[in-house]
């Protein structure tokens, strides 16, 4: 009887290797193919070094039957299926044969893949895909459901991020991770799992070797960098309660240490269009039952702190202007990659976007809908 593999979640697989080895090669049939389905450079990195791990537990093997191929460089399809298809003569490792960045290749060579995926026992050795999106209503996806394997590397939505990363501390750093400090991480680096994995690593060296190794919320921005990313909180902060001076004052501290217009505004971007997202959530039919819970279902981080900063940012911009947001934002964006793409330009790009959301306007209206769902 065929098998068939719903999709997996690579962030799962990342907390329990035995599940991603009896995956591949457990009792179950060997999938037909594996594909990666997301842009998470971090766990796309860590989820194909365990692949290989897998197929190949003597890493010698690895240096002679993996082959990865570019798919921005269109590879012709019959050298990857012949790599696959080689039966070894001198060892039992199974050939590989990865294709990364392989959107392009699959839209171009989409009907033979269909056949691999499709068959029930699959080539010798094992091809693996790595591509941005997968749509599921599709040959290829239905015949990978059926007979091979789909791992999602990106974050779902609605992911409990703070709990996996007090998981993948413990488990990979040997970091006890407080949920208050586990989220003051988020807060800083956002959901950047490379960062943060870079992060932890230093951590795990400057923690006692023995003994107690909790990681303290105030020892998060012990590490050099990770003041700057406390600095564009700030600054975000102060803009949204509309304490316009004080924001633009730290934007230049950030400017002056070498950050970059179009970083901090990235970074920016992404704790105010979860503000955005709440006031939607709020103004639509289906109204979650408190400003607090609208916050949490945007994306905020549910510790206390980040919550009260989140409240009083959303009650400070009013829900108009927490909906002009990622119009202003998109715009701001244009400009730095346009006209204002350096210098006293950028910044004033910046100031101005900061002056735009420090208007007092549609305050009340934030307030009274709070009350109303308390």
């Amino acid at each position: 009887m065929a098998k068939k593999t719903a999709g997996v979640l690579g962030l799962d697989l990342l907390l329990d290797p035995k599940s991603l080895r009896d995956l591949i090669i457990g009792e179950a049939r060997k999938p037909s193919m594996v594909v990666l389905v997301g842009d998470d450079q971090f766990v796309n990195h860590q989820i194909l070094s365990r692949l290989r791990k897998c197929i190949h537990p003597d890493e010698d093997d690895t240096s002679w039957a993996c082959r990865e191929f570019s798919g921005d460089d269109q590879p012709d399809p019959r050298d990857i299926l012949d790599e696959v298809a080689t039966v070894p003569m001198f060892s039992d490792a199974a050939r590989i044969a990865i294709v990364r960045r392989a959107d392009s290749f699959v839209s171009a060579h989409r009907e033979i893949l269909e056949r691999v995926a499709s068959q029930e026992s699959g080539p010798v050795g094992f091809l693996i895909l790595e591509v941005r999106s997968f749509p599921s209503n599709t040959r290829l996806a239905k015949a990978v459901h059926q007979h091979g394997l789909a791992i999602t590397t990106s974050t779902p939505p609605r992911f409990d991020l703070t709990k996996w990363l007090r998981q993948w501390a413990r488990q990979a750093h040997s970091i006890d991770l407080p949920a208050v400090t586990a989220g003051t991480i988020l807060e800083r680096l956002g959901d950047e799992l490379g960062q943060i994995d870079q992060a932890l690593t230093t951590f795990a060296t400057a923690l006692p070797q023995e003994g107690n190794r909790t990681l303290l919320p105030e020892m998060v921005d012990s590490l050099e960098g990770m003041g700057n990313q406390r600095t564009v909180w700030e600054m975000v902060d102060a803009a949204a309660a509309g304490r316009t001076t004080e924001a633009i004052s730290l934007l230049d501290k950030l400017i002056q240490s070498g950050e970059s217009p179009i970083g901090l505004t990235a970074q920016a971007a992404t704790v105010l269009r979860r503000y955005s997202t709440a006031a939607r959530l709020l103004g639509g039919p289906k109204r979650p039952a408190s400003l607090g819970a609208a916050l949490k279902e945007a994306g905020v981080a549910s510790w206390p702190k980040a919550m009260n900063q989140a409240e009083m940012a959303l009650r400070s911009l009013g829900s108009h202007r927490c909906r002009q947001l990622p119009n202003w934002l998109e715009s701001l964006d244009r400009s730095l990659k346009a006209e204002a793409s350096r210098g006293p330009r950028a910044r004033l790009a910046i100031e101005r976007f900061f002056c735009m959301m420090s208007a007092s306007t549609g305050k009340t209206q934030i307030q009274s809908k709070n009350r109303t769902h308390s």
